[in-house]
């Protein structure tokens, strides 16, 4: 008797300016489509009360991260405010194996990275603001950042922007509730794909 292969699972990626609303986007299709798991990222920070191993982060220390690193076992990562954090490419692996579909938040070379190393497993979505304009604003309306974090954050959003036409779909997400409906669209159609 001849064995039915497990069909792999699919990797959707996110990514987008700080601002554009990618989080919002993600939080509502997760809860539109049952069949998609969050990504678990790993990084050195220390675990907060009620974090949990593999569910939260998969929590590594820094020399274990490093040398990870140094062993090309991460799909991405990145050093922010003294913490690294990255995804896996071994747990990444392992989870499309048993025919489980994840969607991960990455940055824009991450997102290439993943799409070179899974390209037939993986959907890359942009999301864009409807202007820079647009996202000024919507960054000063969060209150929570100032003037020259702003400016870095523009700034890193024009160099982003440039990369949208290297994604599978670019998105303006102008409107909440239409954004969702074609992101959910688009991945729900690329899910049924063989």
């Amino acid at each position: 008797m001849v064995e039915e292969r497990q069909q792999q699972g699919k990797l959707i990626v996110f990514s987008a300016p700080s601002g554009t609303g990618k989080s919002t986007i993600a939080k509502l299709v997760l809860e539109c489509l049952q069949n998609i798991r969050f990504s678990v990222s790993a990084t050195t920070r220390q675990k907060r009360s009620g974090e949990q191993e593999g569910v939260n982060y998969y929590f590594l220390t820094k020399e274990d991260f490093e040398e990870k690193i140094r062993q090309g076992g991460f799909v991405e990562h990145e050093f922010f405010f003294g913490n690294y954090y990255g995804t896996l490419l071994d747990k990444t692996r392992e989870v499309i194996d048993r025919g489980t579909n994840l969607l991960l938040d990455l940055d824009v070379k991450g997102a290439l990275n993943l799409k070179r190393i899974f390209p037939d497993n993986s959907l890359l979505l942009f999301f864009k603001p409807p202007s820079i304009e647009v996202l000024q604003q919507r960054l000063k309306g969060r209150e929570s950042e100032d003037e020259e974090s702003i400016r870095v954050r523009l700034e890193r959003a024009r160099l982003e922007l440039e990369f949208a036409d290297r994604f599978d779909e670019v998105i303006v997400n102008d409107n909440l509730d239409k954004t969702v409906e074609a992101v959910t669209e688009l991945i729900s159609k690329f899910l049924l794909k063989t």
